[in-house]
């Protein structure tokens, strides 16, 4: 299978490994440790920066921008600033976010089910 440049996927590749792109597509689009976190957290309701930061304690101000910032250009969440002095920002999920939603569900069952287990 081709590699996946910063760009996404070439031509080729989806044309060639059609069957597997899905995959790899959904994959790309939530390489990185916090998003599904920063997804499930936004499913119920519109959150601030200084909450996801306070959900998400243990990750750096720096790796939280970044995550949001790609999530926000792969359009899973929409970013608002209202102009108010200081700035507030509100996160949620767009509908193409939303309707990722069950993905993470079945994600969050499968732990429960499978991640107390000791083989």
């Amino acid at each position: 299978m081709s590699r996946i440049c910063k760009d996404g996927f070439d031509e080729k590749c989806i044309k060639e490994q059609r069957e597997v792109y899905g995959i790899a597509y959904t994959q790309n689009l939530l390489s990185g440790r916090w998003k599904y976190l920063i997804l499930w957290f936004l499913k119920s309701e519109k959150r601030r920066y200084s909450e996801i930061k306070a959900f998400l304690w243990n990750i750096s101000q720096g790796s939280l921008t970044k995550q949001l910032r790609e999530l926000e250009t792969d359009g899973l969440i929409n970013r608002k600033v209202y102009p108010e002095v200081p700035p507030r920002v509100e996160y949620s999920l767009t509908s193409k976010g939303n309707e990722f939603i069950p993905i993470i569900d079945l994600m969050e069952e499968f732990g429960k089910k499978f991640g107390e287990q000791v083989d």
